[in-house]
């Protein structure tokens, strides 16, 4: 699984990295957009706080965010302590340290919950390394059918994650309709992945589809446990999956090129990408300003190019719900949000962005393992909460 993970980090997309360079383009011209019309102001400020807010599910902008007000706080300790210039270095080292310990340099509840991360990362592996070496044993020299019992399992875990979560709804724990939405879209996502493969022969033997449909059953209450012991855990097993997911359709290309761009595209590859509704499609793009990517299929190779890429996306989804206190919105309510506030905040750059990143700092005691680590802290989620 080391060569594995190796492949995936280096094949993971970075779709944000246009995303901060433009952040503050549209504010530097604040005085020009004010002398335009109402309606041109308004989309002119709903775009760029559209822009911003693809920066709610930026890891690295938020840890940036978060070094510098700790950097910040350290340097208030400082001044309010001593006036002299050469223990300011020093005080906001001391400053961000004590944001994050408990005074001493060791933070307990972050050494457990990194220590609990690396075991449920070795576990994961274990099954994944399993399960991969189950499956190209069973459908060795059969590609379409391989991928065919890829797709079968892989949609199954937003299955468990919305079935838990839909638990959780219906006790008044807490709700995530955005988790929901986009989980949701990823399913279907899949499940087109899986016609695909069928419309291609992969499906064509009993014995295949009997094999692939038992081991997602099992999978299935596999992903369940782990969701209400630790939502981390469970994300990190897909991520893990689609890493493998990603390399296997990259290889794949890269073997075939020639003789899949000589194959016409699957009519139902050609529907979903290209024609019809793509409000879902458009749902699990994470990473993607909403309404960017509308794939090119001409043959064959271009369906196989654009379910890769699809691997990546749900890859880069999965990464993110690892994170402590993600804050996920799904692309259109992402947009609403920034589209209602768009006249508060547009043009005050500044005030718009701690708003945006204070959302990313609620937290909520998120299954077992994390209620245990941060047991009195106060873990109620306040996303998507009853008025």
């Amino acid at each position: 699984m080391g060569t594995l993970r190796v492949v995936a980090d280096r094949a993971r997309p970075r779709a944000h990295a246009r995303t901060r360079a433009d952040t503050h383009a549209p504010m530097a011209h604040a005085s020009l957009v004010a002398s335009l019309a109402p309606a041109t102001v308004a989309r002119a400020r709903a775009h760029a706080g559209h822009r911003r807010s693809v920066g709610l599910i930026n890891p690295a902008r938020r840890e940036r965010v978060a070094m510098r007000r700790r950097a910040l706080a350290g340097d208030r300790s400082s001044n309010e302590s001593s006036d002299s210039p050469s223990s300011s270095g020093a005080s906001e080292v001391s400053g961000a340290a004590r944001a994050a310990t408990n005074g001493d340099g060791f933070d307990p509840s972050r050494f457990a919950s990194e220590a609990a991360a690396a075991a449920e990362r070795r576990v994961n592996g274990a099954l994944i390394g399993i399960a991969v070496d189950v499956i190209d044993r069973l459908y060795a020299g059969r590609s379409y059918a391989r991928f065919h019992a890829l797709e079968t399992v892989a949609r199954v875990p937003y299955f468990s994650f919305m079935s838990v979560l839909h638990m959780y709804e219906t006790f008044g724990w807490w709700r995530k309709a955005d988790y929901l939405k986009v989980h949701f879209a990823e399913t279907m996502n899949e499940y087109h992945h899986l016609l695909i493969m069928e419309s291609l022969g992969g499906a064509e033997r009993w014995s295949d589809r009997f094999v692939a449909q038992h081991i997602a059953v099992a999978y299935f209450w596999i992903c369940v446990g782990q969701y209400l012991i630790s939502p981390r855990w469970a994300y990190n097993l897909l991520e893990q999956v689609e890493s493998h997911a990603y390399a296997t359709y990259d290889g794949f290309l890269n073997a075939n090129e020639d003789a899949l761009k000589a194959q016409p595209a699957p009519r139902v590859a050609v529907q979903y990408y290209t024609k019809g509704d793509l409000y879902l499609f458009d749902e699990f793009q994470t990473g993607e300003v909403r309404g960017e990517r509308r794939p090119k299929i001409e043959n064959l190779y271009d369906v196989f190019v654009n379910v890769r890429n699809d691997e990546a996306e749900h890859m880069k989804t999965m990464e993110f719900c690892q994170r402590p206190g993600n804050g996920l919105r799904s692309p259109s309510s992402r947009e609403a949000k920034v589209l209602l506030s768009a006249e508060a905040c547009a043009l005050e750059d500044k005030a718009c962005e701690e708003n945006l990143d204070a959302s990313m700092g609620e937290r909520s005691c998120e299954g077992l393992v994390d209620c245990v680590i941060n047991f009195g802290t106060g873990a109620v989620e306040t996303q998507d909460m009853k008025p």
